[in-house]
């Protein structure tokens, strides 16, 4: 569909996930040298999931039932704990530009896992999946992955976990609009912070100026804002549509890293990147 022809919210939604997840990997690159990455992830999810209830309980809105909160909370595992905060473990290894390329793979995964869902593939996405996994081998050759397997295996999990929980997202029963934001990242946040305490994350020392920031910036913009914004969406357009977010965020990422943090791209990476988004255009060309 065109985005002339798109309602205004759901522009805006598009726009916030183009932009604002974009620059996500430049801070959380930025915010794991003053953060252990899981307690970071945590605080930011579960920060911005509270202030989300709490003006939602304001406003009196009606509480889930006890299956959505089911629902919400294996969302909340497979998503931000898992989707986001490997991606955020990882980028202590791994520049955040290259991050963002293997992270562009999450329409593959989530065409794969709708299968599962009755979803029938036509040739021209197993031809997109075909091309996504040549990307990845490629991207795999260059010097930043071959140098980080642990970063790699790490970014390829992520990528499958948001991809599950995308695909499943419009079969499982969840609280409804901001409501399913609020609680989807309160859960997410839990899991993160337990898996924090349970793999004896401590922080160093007191972050700086930059840290506070980049965790606001990723509570607020990432999280209420851009996060909300991809639930709105997964629930009014296809999960390809939903995902096309990947198109853009590695473009966004990789010149960001470079402009403020000095990070690298060789052949391997930019030729990765032409690979990973062509197949995931292939993948949603009926769609998009």
């Amino acid at each position: 569909m065109p985005f002339s022809r798109l309602a205004p919210l759901t522009l805006a939604a598009f726009l916030a996930l183009y932009l604002v997840w974009g620059s996500t990997y430049l801070v959380i690159r930025i915010g794991v040298e003053s953060w252990p990455p899981l307690l970071m992830a945590g605080i930011r999810f579960l920060l911005a999931g509270s202030l989300v209830l709490a003006y939602l309980a304001w406003k009196k809105t009606p509480w889930p039932s006890a299956r959505q909160l089911g629902g919400a909370a294996l969302l909340g595992v497979l998503m931000p704990a898992i989707g986001n905060g490997l991606v955020t473990v990882a980028e202590r290894e791994v520049s955040s530009g290259v991050a963002a390329l293997v992270i562009a793979t999450v329409p593959l995964f989530t065409l794969l896992f709708a299968r599962l869902f009755g979803h029938q593939s036509r040739p021209l996405e197993w031809a997109g999946m075909a091309l996504g996994v040549a990307g990845i081998a490629l991207l795999n050759l260059g010097s930043s992955l071959s140098a980080s397997p642990r970063g790699a295996a790490l970014l390829i999990l992520a990528s499958a976990g948001w991809a599950l929980g995308s695909a499943w997202s419009k079969k499982l029963p969840q609280p409804a609009g901001a409501m399913g934001s609020a609680w989807t990242m309160i859960f997410g946040g839990l899991a993160l912070i337990a898996s924090s305490f349970a793999v004896g994350e401590r922080l160093a020392a007191w972050p700086g100026v930059e840290g506070w920031a980049a965790l606001l910036y990723l509570t607020v913009f990432g999280s209420m804002i851009a996060y909300s914004a991809y639930l709105y969406l997964l629930k009014t357009v296809s999960a390809a549509a939903a995902t096309s977010y990947a198109y853009v965020n590695p473009v966004i990422a990789v010149l960001l890293g470079a402009v403020f943090l000095g990070e690298h791209v060789g052949a391997h990476e930019m030729l990765a990147m032409v690979v990973i988004v062509t197949a995931v255009v292939l993948i949603s060309w009926r769609r998009s």
